[in-house]
């Protein structure tokens, strides 16, 4: 704080912190257009009671001028620009809008990604924004089929897969409005007109749906992800789909409008293309036509990253700057890589740090040196390094195996957990109908397709026979029940490393209600629900009327029982932890005692003690069950403790020896 007598002039104070600062230019303040004088009157000339008061914030120092008897004005003095003061106001926000062409799947979400940590990397505060051009409210109904997996978030939001790759790639927690979908901004758009918010007017896509898309990403991009207080420094938009798509077109317009509203500078536009190898040549066209589309839609891309399966020939690169007008330092290559933690590494080595900051005048408050996820990269090609028989062998045993972006974040957590141990973890990929008996010709059809069927039968009980570890994740539906409770049971009996999540703990309390209680008709209420022995069945709170966004979503606190239990351990002795749920489905309360006498232990519930959270049995090296799905908060570097645990405890199985049964001796359903 600086005190001057009245009669003062300001220059004694700009020297004075001109010293203090231990600048060789002298400080200029300057008010609006006008540089203020040192020996003429002013405003910002000294008065009774007047005071400035200077803090340092980050690259910047604050001057605020105040005294009793007028409003208080606000400075900034920015170290960066020839030591010029000039007025205060909040900081504008900078965005990365990142689009892709030619086909979806191109690599929009990782290129997202990857450009989020090079700016995080940077010092910058980063959030990210994913939208989704189809008409469905979230992703909570589609079928992984449609859309692979739902992620889930804190707040109970069921959003695209690309989030989760935000989360883990910048250790962000995302809200559900950084989801934004065709359905939100409609629904939006349709109450405010019910309301009567627009006053009579015909309602269109321009302005209303594009405006309502406008707002929504003014508003969210403001809201912090890291869990520091105040706004982000950057938000990263991707938008989902192909440039040129019907659907596209409102959000590539309501794009254009807010680069303009909100500053062209604060904007960077990078768009993410395929530059296909035909004959050994790199093909350009597809990339002039994507991007001459985008530049009818009245976009120029600031940065084009092209993936293809090499590098790209520098020839290539100037050949698309002159048929682009994109600089050709700025067409940058995405090759393929070993491991997706490479692409941060390759995208910064081609200058697209360097790139972005020049583009959106943003200055790095630290020199990002990727040290760590340099050894991320590194820990990465390690584990597929190691001799595929030496690997962990993890049985998989779901429903969707033949799409892996439906199980994209416990896939994640398994990788993240090897990578933490050094070891290679190769999953065994098994449908659970595979597991399931043979039927007979008669019954199957044709003898061709029963012969088919007995193949399959015989190579998913040998993946599930030479596996180290079984897993059943969550699901929904009765097909492939029987084979997941058949898995479950070789693991309980066989002594194998088992960890059930959602549906994988419900079909585990089936399973020990049938061969333990000799309940035979034991199920669940989603699979039949006039049988007698119900042993998980709906939640009373569930409506039933609709499907989207009713069932228990979140993160939720489970407290455990028990500080000598397997789960007290692996989350290192805490007796409460908070983890993300996604069910409609619980285990029945009513016969939870039942179970638990015949050592069946219940050693995680919620917060009433009514709802059974996590399951385990003695006597067992790894036997868990969990409601809630741990994969959605795994993170590399960080991985999630449950999927740890069940890896280690798959090592130490390994080392003992493997265990295996006959198809003869296949365990009863």
């Amino acid at each position: 704080m600086y005190v001057y007598e009245q009669s003062a002039l300001i220059e004694e104070f700009l020297m004075q912190l001109q010293v203090d600062l231990g600048m060789e230019e002298p400080i200029v303040l300057v008010d609006g257009e006008y540089v203020v004088g040192s020996k003429i009157t002013h405003a910002l000339c000294w008065k009774e009671g007047r005071i400035l008061e200077v803090a340092e914030g980050g690259d910047f120092f604050q001057i605020k001028i105040s005294s009793p008897f007028e409003d208080p004005t606000e400075y900034e003095l920015t170290r960066q620009r020839s030591a010029t003061m000039a007025p205060l106001g909040p900081p504008k926000m900078k965005y990365v809008v990142v689009t892709g062409g030619v086909l979806s799947g191109i690599g929009k979400g990782i290129t997202a990604s990857s450009i989020g940590v090079l700016l995080k990397a940077a010092g910058l505060r980063v959030t990210a924004i994913k939208i989704d051009p189809y008409l469905n409210v979230d992703a909570g109904t589609m079928s992984p089929y449609e859309h692979g997996e739902t992620f889930v978030l804190d707040d109970g939001g069921e959003t695209d897969l690309d989030l989760g790759n935000y989360e883990r790639f910048l250790d962000l927690r995302l809200h559900r409005d950084n989801n934004l979908t065709t359905g939100k901004v409609y629904k939006e758009v349709i109450d405010k007109e019910r309301r009567g918010d627009y006053l009579g007017k015909t309602v269109q896509v321009l302005p209303h749906i594009t405006d309502c898309v406008q707002s929504w990403l003014d508003r969210v991009a403001h809201v912090p992800a890291d869990g520091q207080p105040g706004p982000p420094d950057v938000c990263v938009i991707e938008l989902g789909g192909t440039v040129g798509d019907i659907e596209s077109a409102p959000y590539v317009e309501a794009l254009r409008q807010f680069q303009f509203t909100h500053g062209v500078e604060n904007f960077a536009f990078v768009h993410v293309s395929l530059v296909p190898i035909m004959s050994g040549e790199q093909k350009t066209k597809p990339t002039q036509h994507t991007v001459r589309d985008l530049r009818s839609a009245g976009i120029a891309p600031d940065l084009l990253v092209c993936r293809s399966s090499k590098l790209l020939d520098f020839s290539i690169r100037k050949k698309l700057a002159m048929f682009t007008q994109v600089a050709a330092e700025n067409v940058v290559s995405a090759f393929d890589v070993t491991n997706i933690y490479q692409v941060p590494l390759v995208l910064h080595s081609q200058g697209v740090l360097e790139i972005l900051c020049q583009r959106l005048s943003l200055h790095a408050t630290s020199q990002p040196t990727l040290t760590a996820w340099r050894s991320l990269a590194e820990r990465g090609d390690k584990i597929t390094e190691e001799d595929p028989d030496d690997a962990l062998k993890l049985a998989f045993v779901g429903k969707y195996t033949s799409l892996a972006d439906a199980y994209q974040s416990v896939f994640k957590a398994i990788e993240h957990s090897a990578m933490e141990m050094e070891r290679r973890i190769e999953i065994l990929l098994i449908e659970a109908s595979d597991l399931e008996p043979v039927e007979d010709s008669a019954e199957a059809g044709s003898s061709m397709e029963a012969a088919n069927n007995k193949v399959k039968h015989e190579e998913a009980w040998d993946k599930l026979r030479s596996s180290h570890c079984v897993l059943v994740p969550g699901g929904f539906g009765d097909r492939g029940t029987e084979g997941k409770v058949i898995a479950v049971n070789y693991a309980r009996t066989n002594k194998v490393p088992f960890l059930g999540i959602c549906l994988g703990m419900q079909l585990a309390v089936v399973e020990f209600a049938r061969n333990q209680l000799g309940w035979r008709d034991a199920t669940s209420e989603e699979f039949d629900k006039s049988a007698n022995n119900k042993v998980v069945v709906y939640m009373p709170e569930i409506s039933k009327a609709t499907m989207g966004g009713n069932m228990r979503l979140g993160t939720r606190k489970t407290l455990i029982l028990d500080s000598e239990s397997l789960a007290s351990k692996i989350y290192g002795g805490k007796m409460a932890v908070d983890e993300r749920h996604r069910h409609r489905y619980e285990v029945n309360p009513e016969v939870a005692h039942l179970l638990s006498a015949q050592g069946l232990k219940f050693v995680g519930q919620d917060e009433t003690g009514q709802r059974m959270e996590i399951v385990e049995i003695d006597d067992h090296p790894f036997y868990f069950g969990c409601q809630y799905h741990p994969e959605f908060k795994s993170r590399p570097g960080n991985p999630s403790p449950v999927f740890m645990a069940f890896a280690m405890a798959a090592q130490e199985f390994q080392k003992k020896g493997n265990m295996t049964n006959s198809l003869d001796d296949e365990p009863f359903r």
